[in-house]
């Protein structure tokens, strides 16, 4: 089976591995030219997000690019603490979450990918000629390029081309928008703050204006993320530090970090995106944000997941059908019917989660005081409770 995946991102390169590992063909087209650099901050894996990774064979690698983190703890401006409970896990989880550069999990990514036998083409870009992709044998349109020739004779084509997905485009020329979503972000790297308290925790602060992460990290550094609330999308972020530290003038931690800031990575507009009609064809597929941009700290992990259910999707019917029969694309259909079915309610249900996660970031001075008063009551007890459907997930085994 000849499989093309659009973008080089976590989605793309964990989906070359997957499909390696069933025995596809698989070329990667990512539209810059090195997908791996220094692109955004930092992110967090979750348990079942490393139970992805351990399923791709990754596990070790991302683990040594990152840092484990253990609590999680949630604070009121006025630094009252309103919640500690783990980190992305049940209590008794011998796992525990992992933080790293989004680059450097992208990195491990691809060199697995590579090493399967995967090819990575970069700065190529799908055009998407006439608005949809075309069959094998259809040619590519007199807009074509490189891409758009090589999907044309693909017989899988997975759309891991984020947000703004053309493949999306492609599949449905209706299919919703990302609009903004009442918050924007800049993170970066401080050092030398004793406030921020021990190591192995991650921290949410609930400002005035919007939420306060940190980490401190071993090394000495805090990685924070500044995510502030504003319904209009300014036109372009120039907040440095000091002017982060007047945002969030009122919370003394976190202007404490702001003000020992030593470089910012990544200023970016936070995005929603409503349920996506039609996830695939019966060839072309999407995965990760081009499908379900989820947030609350899931993205990579649910990209992740959605590369092994693919697979597995694909090797089942395989199975079903007999290998031949789905190399000619006549078990395709009811393998990416499969996967679709598997997949929707899931990634339907974190992103409701990830909307009342953003909502408490948007809250208003009144909603504030009721979580200040409401919260350490009741969110500890609700955090298992709504939180074990979506860590106690195995992704299954892929083939060797």
């Amino acid at each position: 089976m000849k499989a093309v995946v659009i973008g080089a991102g976590v989605a793309g390169a964990a989906s070359a591995i997957a499909l390696r590992r069933i025995g596809a063909e698989v070329t990667v087209y990512e539209a810059y030219p090195d997908p791996a650099g220094p692109v955004g901050a930092f992110l967090s894996l979750a348990v079942n997000g490393l139970r992805a990774l351990e399923s791709l064979g990754c596990l070790e690698a991302v683990r040594a690019a990152g840092f484990e983190v253990d609590r999680q703890r949630m604070w009121s401006g006025r630094g009252k603490l309103l919640g500690d409970v783990p980190r992305g896990r049940r209590a008794d989880d011998p796992l525990r979450s992992v933080t790293l550069m989004r680059a450097d999990l992208v990195a491990a990514l691809r060199a697995e990918a590579v090493r399967l036998g995967a090819r990575i083409v970069v700065g190529e870009r799908l055009h998407g000629p006439g608005g949809r992709l075309h069959g094998p044998g259809e040619g590519a349109g007199p807009a074509g390029g490189v891409v758009d020739e090589a999907v044309a004779g693909a017989d899988l084509v997975v759309g891991a081309d984020g947000l703004r997905s053309t493949v999306r485009r492609m599949l449905d020329p209706d299919a919703p928008s990302p609009a903004y979503a009442g918050l924007y972000g800049v993170a970066g790297i401080a050092r030398g703050v004793p406030e921020a308290g021990p190591g192995r925790t991650f921290n949410m602060t609930f400002g005035r204006r919007g939420a306060f992460a940190h980490l401190p990290a071993p090394d000495g550094t805090v990685w924070w993320s500044a995510q502030i609330a504003d319904p209009a999308a300014p036109a372009e972020i120039k907040l440095g530090a000091e002017e982060l530290a007047e945002v969030f003038g009122s919370e003394a931690v976190p202007r404490r970090i702001l003000g020992a800031t030593e470089r910012i990575d990544a200023a970016t507009l936070f995005h929603v995106l409503p349920p996506v009609p039609r996830r695939q064809d019966g060839r072309c597929v999407l995965v990760g944000d081009a499908a379900h941009p989820v947030g609350a700290g899931q993205g990579a992990s649910m990209a992740l997941e959605d590369a092994i259910a693919l697979a597995r999707a694909l090797h089942s019917a395989s199975a079903l059908h007999s290998a031949s029969a789905l190399h000619s694309g006549s078990g395709l259909p009811a393998a990416l019917a499969a996967f679709e079915g598997e997949r929707a309610g899931r990634a339907g249900k974190l992103a409701r989660a990830a909307a009342a996660n953003r909502d408490a970031k948007t809250a208003g001075p009144l909603a504030s005081l009721v979580r200040e008063a409401v919260m350490p009551l009741v969110f500890t007890r609700m955090y298992t409770r709504s939180t074990d459907w979506l860590y106690d997930y195995r992704p299954g085994a892929l083939p060797q």
